[in-house]
């Protein structure tokens, strides 16, 4: 028996496009749950490494929580990939907000109890919460005529400009409350906004999934092989990377530089708006210049970024570099995610955007293990310098495959 849209008709004809009003509805719904769980992120990078240095048995773990909320990001991808493929991706949603509510509580219990393990595994589930986050994004598209699809992801993606006022002001707010255990009353507000973001998705409606999706379409293998399917994870896996791996550090840098929790709060408030606010127009860019030149303005930003924090230790020099940082990420991941648009027919969408976040989160979780070793070894300047390697490597890997893609179909 075929699955059926919300108009009760077969997916994969011109019938399966979602009536305006949903469509209108399911962005307003997701960018509000963007907004909502970027915040639950923007907690986890503006307390992570301040919360591990306290709790560490050593130094050079201080950053491990947050680089575990990243290995959380990358295993989650896969299984949330298939329960969205079997159960229609809203099942996936309530299941990563679920996710988040746990990463609020536990993440609480572990500052009580002294426990550093214990915040490991609250920012392991955190990061499930934000692989199914991420997923927001293609999910706008899902019912879109393929001419709006990229300003709908990028709509969903501007959600996250609310993520970067309301998350490090939560911060602020509450991680006082408590003396005897700071950021405590942060966590349980982090969890209480996981949930309010389970109600607004309750109310998201996508189209099921159809046989041919639960049948898989072509291998993986073939899909991964096209040059265009190289390209944009390349340059997302680039391009989120290196985003997480200064954005990891840099709060704990400008502690040892002797700036306040205050600056620091402020900075990644800056830099979260940079992320998420061109998305009101990313989307418009890529119509009008392609996702390719989008992405290598994104890659140039993200070197701008590390040569502003190369220029001194002062707060204007930190808020500059993750400014730029937020830029670049913003033109680099939503260039990169148009290209994947265009890697997959329908029914092979879950499993090509999985493994596109796969590789995009695995990438990126070298970059975190590595960044707390590289700030307490050898200082800021030498994690900004060690950034520059990815971004050739990027350049090159678009230079070589972009002129192929060309006149390919899927």
């Amino acid at each position: 028996m075929k699955n059926h849209n919300l108009n009760n008709e077969p997916l994969g004809s011109a019938s399966s496009l979602l009536p305006k009003s949903v469509q209108r509805a399911n962005i307003g719904r997701l960018s509000i749950a963007q907004a909502l769980a970027g915040a639950n992120a923007v907690v986890i990078y503006a307390t992570g490494a301040i919360v591990g240095n306290t709790l560490a048995p050593a130094p050079a773990l201080a950053t491990l929580p947050i680089s575990i909320f990243v290995v959380g990001m990358a295993a989650c991808i896969f299984p949330m990939g298939a329960l969205a493929r079997r159960y229609g991706r809203r099942a996936a949603f309530l299941a990563g907000a679920g996710a988040g509510v746990l990463t609020g509580v536990l993440a609480m219990l572990a500052v009580i109890a002294g426990s550093f393990w214990l915040f490991c595994l609250a920012t392991f589930l955190g990061g499930s919460y934000a692989a199914v986050v991420l997923s927001f994004r293609f999910a706008a598209a899902d019912g879109v005529e393929p001419s709006r699809r990229a300003r709908a992801l990028s709509l969903v993606m501007a959600g996250g400009v609310v993520a970067g006022v309301v998350g490090p002001q939560l911060v602020t707010w509450t991680m006082d409350i408590w003396p005897l255990y700071p950021f405590a009353p942060t966590f349980m507000a982090q969890a209480a906004v996981a949930a309010v973001s389970a109600l607004i998705l309750l109310g998201v409606k996508l189209p099921m999934p159809t046989a041919e999706e639960l049948g898989g379409g072509r291998p993986l293998g073939l899909i991964a092989r096209q040059p265009r399917f190289t390209a944009a994870a390349t340059c997302g896996a680039v391009s989120y990377m290196l985003m997480n791996f200064l954005m990891t550090a840099a709060p704990l840098a400008m502690h040892l530089c002797g700036h306040s929790q205050a600056s620091a709060n402020l900075g990644l408030q800056w830099h979260v708006i940079a992320m998420y606010a061109p998305s009101f127009f990313t989307g418009h860019l890529i119509t009008r210049f392609g996702a390719v030149r989008v992405a290598v303005a994104g890659l140039a930003l993200t070197g701008l970024s590390a040569a502003v924090g190369l220029g001194g230790i002062g707060v204007m020099h930190f808020d500059g570099s993750l400014i730029l940082l937020g830029l670049g990420w913003n033109f680099g991941f939503l260039g990169a995610s148009a290209l994947v648009l265009e890697c997959h027919r329908p029914e092979e969408k879950t499993r090509v955007q999985s493994l596109n976040d796969f590789i995009v989160f695995g990438v990126m979780a070298i970059g975190s293990f590595s960044s707390g070793g590289l700030l307490s070894a050898y200082g800021w300047n030498t994690v900004l310098w060690v950034s520059f390697l990815p971004l050739v490597l990027a350049a090159i890997a678009l230079a070589l495959t972009v002129p192929k893609y060309k006149g390919l179909s899927v």
